[in-house]
């Protein structure tokens, strides 16, 4: 399997600025603008009255309006409609059109035909997803229209109006328009958005770090955007038998925001984006600000290594092991595990951590509710059964620590995740081995941040520097548990 090229990892990241909500409106509204005013490019009134619109640019990309939060962004729009009374239909019109053809026919259509291997009909089904859809992509058509209908019309209105007639009380009343969006959505976030996760206030300190290993190996899978409910419903035998045989961990909760890059960076540092700087899949400036569990596993001389897609790379650097993620929705978990083989093969890490992509693939271009994403778990779990039965014909699983998790679930619409909606929050997580209790289920509410420590427990390494989640000593036999 092909690692992820240097054009590949360039174009993920510019992808990104398209794909990302925050970045996507002040392109898309910007883009949008030029293209209907394309004859008046070098009319530097389209520049200065840019200008003039800037502060509502940069309140919405201050501001996330998740969920519901997202119904009060028509506020300020029909606000200014009564207020103002100045709106171009032809440049609505033309900013709705050019969203859908964007979202709809170039990502839904032509970007996933070409990286996934998507019907090139995929848009009869894409169109329904985006108008469901509540994370926080560009793809969530119920935040974004708001969003660019108002800063278009607030800056065509000042691109037709002569400002040099404006009277002081003109500039008061635009001034107070924009007091009122700016402390409009502070209030919202503070009285309302209510529903992100507990931080754990300290760091972990439940129970020291081990003397010596509790194991001699980890191997992490993680099914990136497995949605939990829609793993009971799929045949899984031998991920049903890895559960009976070990401990599951029924209310494991995820981060906020709930993106893979996001994801990844919290489960292996041990912390939350305000202190590990990785805030979404847009990373504007590389690397991770503490340790991962990776430079802990170096203190003691001992290997890890994750095996992902380019993206990761931006967060975890060079203990990434990169797959193209450009190849056809059915090949890409079997050359990953293809791949997991060779690393354990000729690096034999004492850490393997692997992200199987296909479940997460088919949840954003042909969605969660349908018969292909209940497939691809089901050959998620017969891929894995490949995998560790290839591990114990290698002599590998002796005493080896096996965690199968998923990053974060996936919501309706185009399996869409950020915001923490139904069916994102909650993710399967079990463990099993020999030094793992059997047939346990904790009920009580756990955090996938508490995994970086657990596997720092398990290989006899110091936390990292920054972690906070508590080591899953629940799921650990007495005798290794009393290990110090």
């Amino acid at each position: 399997m092909k690692q992820a090229s240097a054009f590949e990892k360039f174009a993920a990241r510019c992808w990104n600025l398209l794909n990302e909500g925050k970045p996507f409106t002040p392109i898309f509204t910007v883009g949008t603008m030029f293209i209907f005013h394309l004859t008046n490019v070098f009319d530097w009134n389209l520049y200065s009255s840019f200008l003039m619109t800037l502060p509502l640019f940069i309140v919405y990309y201050l501001f996330d309006f998740p969920l519901f939060l997202r119904n009060y962004l028509w506020i300020p729009f029909v606000i200014y409609l009564i207020l103002f009374q100045v709106v171009s239909i032809p440049l609505l019109v033309t900013a709705i059109l050019l969203y859908f053809f964007f979202t709809v026919f170039f990502w839904g259509t032509l970007y996933y035909h070409l990286r996934i291997g998507t019907s090139w009909l995929n848009f009869t089904r894409f169109w329904k997803l985006v108008l469901k859809n509540s994370d926080s992509t560009s793809g969530n058509a119920q935040e974004q229209l708001p969003k660019f209908l108002l800063l278009l019309s607030v800056w065509n209105y000042f691109y037709i109006s002569d400002l040099t007639e404006f009277e002081y009380y003109d500039w008061l009343f635009i001034a107070c328009f924009y007091l009122f969006v700016s402390v409009f959505a502070f209030i919202l976030h503070q009285k309302l958005f209510d529903w992100k996760p507990s931080i754990i206030s300290t760091y972990t300190q439940n129970v020291p770090p081990p003397k010596e290993a509790v194991t001699k190996k980890v191997v992490v899978i993680v099914i990136d955007g497995m949605r939990k409910e829609r793993f009971e419903e799929a045949n899984t035998p031998f991920l049903d038998e890895l559960r009976r045989r070990g401990t599951e961990f029924t209310q494991m909760e995820t981060v906020y925001p709930a993106r893979t890059v996001v994801c990844f960076t919290s489960m292996f540092t041990g912390t939350y984006p305000f202190e590990h700087g990785i805030k979404s899949n847009m990373v504007w400036k590389l690397g991770i600000k503490v340790e991962s569990i990776f430079d802990s596993l170096r203190k003691v001389g001992k290997k890890g290594r994750l095996l992902g897609i380019a993206h990761l790379v931006d967060s975890m650097g060079d203990d990434v092991e990169t797959v193209t993620a450009v190849m056809h929705k059915d090949e890409a978990d079997r050359n990953i595990i293809e791949r997991a083989k060779k690393i354990m093969d000729e690096q034999d890490p004492d850490l393997l951590v692997v992200q199987l992509i296909g479940t997460d693939q088919i949840g954003h271009s042909r969605g969660v509710l349908y018969d292909e994403y209940i497939e691809k778990i089901e050959e998620a779990d017969a891929l894995i059964k490949e995998y560790v039965d290839w591990l114990e014909e290698k002599g590998k699983m002796e005493d080896t620590t096996l965690i199968i998790c998923a990053d974060h679930g996936q919501a309706d619409g185009i399996g869409g995740h950020g915001h923490l909606d139904e069916g994102e929050r909650f993710v399967p997580f079990f463990m099993a081995g020999p030094s793992i209790e059997e047939g346990k289920a904790i009920r009580e509410k756990h955090s996938l941040v508490s995994l970086a420590p657990t596997i720092s427990y398990l290989l006899g390494a110091p936390y990292p520097s920054h972690s906070r989640g508590p080591v899953l000593v629940e799921a650990l036999k007495k005798t290794a548990g009393e290990r110090k």
